[in-house]
């Protein structure tokens, strides 16, 4: 099997032979590396590439809850836990989430995504109704007050129902709709987007020694085979947004493997979300031991992405991004 890479170019000056990738004027390419298995790479124009393949590199994406696709969006994080790895604890109480969230919106986040189990390296399984109690109050709040985009960040159905009910618009799974598997059929009757993130193992155990065969296509032909299981449901393609799962399952090396590859996955024909914030890889290499440190780093890893195409950016620090998204596009 043969994936395809576009190498992405931007600038208003183009060749004529220059595609534009997902719709979005300021980035394009002429060139794409085919990526197999077990052969070498090899770089080809856009003249070779099969003409199903091209159509859903070059192909605008539709809105995702309202939100156009076609330039950068920031996805707030809102965990209201006690133990998440950065912000853990900070939004336990319904005044200071709601707060919190108000507060990412007038900061440039179009959405929020609200978690009420903690994904961190070695977390425990929380039951259905703590993780209700937690974040469905949160998200009635939000709504009575704004009417800033909603995600709910669970694994279970019975969560992504209940937050639907008070004013959730998506649902962010990062175990990939593959933990519960009313999950996906949750979305497909309410009608609302979903995010379909890979991760290898669950929070418990996923970093004791991960292993791949080809961490970026591992990562693509998982996401591809969700995005067929989610279809089949009946939510649509163009409903679904792909998260290649920077830290779930993954070493340092894996993760840069991911960054420096993530265009590849525009060939699913979907938007990209890139959850890199704060995460111990940029820690490491930024020099950064806590989390609350990693602001910089954190940025510098997105507008690299945003430069491959991804659509979404996952961030605790929203204001410090959506400043350094606005400088980054002026300068461009």
């Amino acid at each position: 099997m043969s994936y395809f890479r576009p190498l992405v170019q931007s600038g208003e000056i183009r060749p004529d032979t220059a595609v534009t990738l997902a719709g979005m004027p300021h980035l394009w390419f002429t060139h794409v590396e085919i990526m197999q298995r077990n052969a070498g790479s090899e770089i080809v124009t856009v003249e070779a590439v099969p003409g199903d393949v091209l159509a859903r590199l070059s192909a605008p994406r539709e809105p995702i809850a309202g939100l156009d696709m076609g330039q950068a969006q920031i996805m707030g994080i809102l965990n209201v836990t006690p133990d998440s790895f950065s912000d853990g604890g900070r939004h336990n109480e319904l005044t200071d989430a709601t707060a919190a969230a108000l507060q990412m919106a007038q900061d440039g986040a179009s959405i929020i995504d609200i978690g009420g189990e903690s994904t961190r390296p070695g977390a425990d399984f929380i039951e259905i109704p703590d993780e209700i109690e937690r974040t469905v109050p949160v998200i009635g709040a939000i709504r009575a007050k704004s009417t800033v985009q909603i995600s709910i960040d669970t694994r279970k159905a019975a969560v992504g129902q209940a937050a639907l009910n008070v004013g959730a618009n998506l649902i962010n799974d990062v175990a990939g709709f593959t933990f519960d598997p009313e999950l996906g059929s949750v979305a497909a009757r309410a009608g609302v987007p979903v995010c379909v993130m890979h991760a290898q193992g669950d929070p418990k155990t996923m970093q004791n020694d991960p292993q791949y065969d080809h961490v970026v296509l591992d990562v693509y032909d998982f996401l591809q085979e969700r995005i067929a299981y989610l279809e089949s449901l009946g939510v649509a393609r163009t409903q679904i947004v792909t998260d290649p799962g920077i830290g779930f399952g993954k070493t340092l090396e894996h993760n840069l493997s991911i960054l420096r590859n993530i265009s590849l996955f525009h060939a699913l024909g979907c938007p990209i979300l890139l959850g890199a914030s704060r995460k111990r890889f940029i820690g490491t290499i930024g020099k950064a031991p806590l989390a609350d440190d990693r602001a910089p780093g954190s940025i510098a890893v997105g507008l690299a992405a945003l430069a491959q195409g991804v659509q979404i950016l996952r961030v605790h620090d929203v204001g410090e991004t959506a400043q350094a998204v606005r400088l980054w596009q002026a300068a461009r």
